[in-house]
């Protein structure tokens, strides 16, 4: 019987500056999702749901201490535990490696080959989506590939201008690969979600063969590549799959979570998402209030309504405030008589008594962490 041991490689590689002022002191694996996750609990939990607990971290440098303080020791997660085994690298350390001539995928390797496992699976951080890599990786062995990468089908709307597209034949063999920035016409299209699961041994032997050569330090990129290269069957991800890449792909990704059949297809199906815990007392809802289709944390209180919103933790809606289809982040406080619609309000941000912030549901007004509101923001 085949064994099903990987180990893992989360590359947290993507960030737009199209989501400003949201990662302006953030990265995009950190951003606040449905409440009470943040972005990276989503491929995390696809890792430790496979029994993964061998892991190496891409990030970066700039923003390493919101990675820290959602991750801490990775308690959560079951990857703090005898046997496991965690390595952080940093993309700057590629890089700087490359330019000096140096072999940049050296760290990898030797994770790789301490790790002892026959296979390993890449995965990206900015798809908000539930992947099983147990089935992925039973569909790599039934075709006995040395590659296998997913993908989802899509639009040109859920495209970045970064993405690789899969041209696929009509058995789902990987036959070319483009940019998103290339493509013109609407689809759909083979979007990559990427995620790949490889035979160990084979990876390190491609990984030694292009720093020699000095390609690219992007592992995504390169994969994309060798997809085609080996023409490798591709894996269909048929569930809820949300590409967050700029303001409005965020702002619809936590709308979609006010939708039962979405929400159940990312949050509550076989597998379950994993998120730091905090430990503090239920929201507190006044006689005089009126909540609908909403997702509310902890630690809160609403005394005013709340309609069709996406609310993190302790945040507070004063009496006779109105919040309608907007997501709001830890310590927000509406005060009474202000009215925010279509909005996304970053931590901490208070808005204050009277006033309105209403955007459009195709641009929603972002107000950054921290701000003190005390003017109308009306989007015309």
């Amino acid at each position: 019987m085949k064994t099903s041991k990987m180990c893992a490689i989360f590359s947290n590689q993507h960030e737009y500056s199209q989501l400003k002022p949201l990662t302006d002191e953030r990265a995009l694996s950190t951003l606040a999702f449905a409440g009470k996750y943040r972005l990276m609990d989503f491929p995390l939990s696809s890792i430790v749901n496979s029994g993964i607990t061998q892991l190496y971290t891409l990030i970066s440098q700039e923003k390493v201490r919101s990675y820290l303080d959602h991750w801490g020791g990775g308690k959560e997660w079951g990857l703090d535990t005898i046997g496991s085994y965690q390595y952080l690298d940093f993309y700057q350390n590629l890089m700087a490696r490359r330019s000096r001539g140096e072999d940049y995928f050296d760290d990898l390797i030797l994770f790789l080959k301490t790790c002892n496992v026959p296979y390993v699976v890449f995965i990206g951080n900015k798809m908000a989506a539930n992947f099983d890599l147990k089935a992925v990786l039973h569909f790599h062995q039934s075709n006995e590939n040395n590659i296998t990468p997913v993908f989802k089908r899509v639009n040109r709307r859920d495209l970045a201008p970064d993405d690789h597209t899969f041209v696929l034949d009509d058995d789902n063999v990987v036959v070319g690969n483009h940019e998103a920035i290339e493509v013109n016409n609407e689809g759909p299209f083979n979007l990559s979600a990427n995620v790949y699961v490889m035979n160990t041994d084979w990876l390190i032997h491609e990984l030694d063969k292009a720093q020699r050569s000095g390609v690219s330090y992007d592992v995504s990129e390169r994969l994309a590549t060798l997809a085609v290269r080996e023409k490798a069957n591709a894996y269909e991800y048929t569930g809820y799959l949300r590409n967050i890449h700029d303001i409005t792909s965020y702002y619809q990704a936590n709308m979609d979570m006010l939708q039962k059949d979405k929400r159940d297809s990312l949050l509550y199906g076989n597998q379950k998402i994993i998120t730091r815990i905090r430990n503090e007392v239920g929201t507190y809802y006044d006689k005089d209030s009126e909540v609908k289709n909403t997702l509310i944390a902890t630690g809160g209180k609403v005394k005013g309504k709340v309609h069709n919103c996406v609310v993190s933790r302790r945040v507070t809606i004063g009496k006779d405030a109105e919040a309608e289809s907007s997501v709001l982040m830890a310590g927000d406080h509406i005060k009474s008589g202000a009215k925010v619609e279509y909005a996304i309000l970053d931590k901490n941000v208070v808005v204050e008594k009277g006033v309105t912030i209403k955007g459009k549901p195709e641009t929603p007004v972002v107000i950054k962490k921290g701000a003190v509101v005390d003017k109308d923001f009306i989007l015309d």
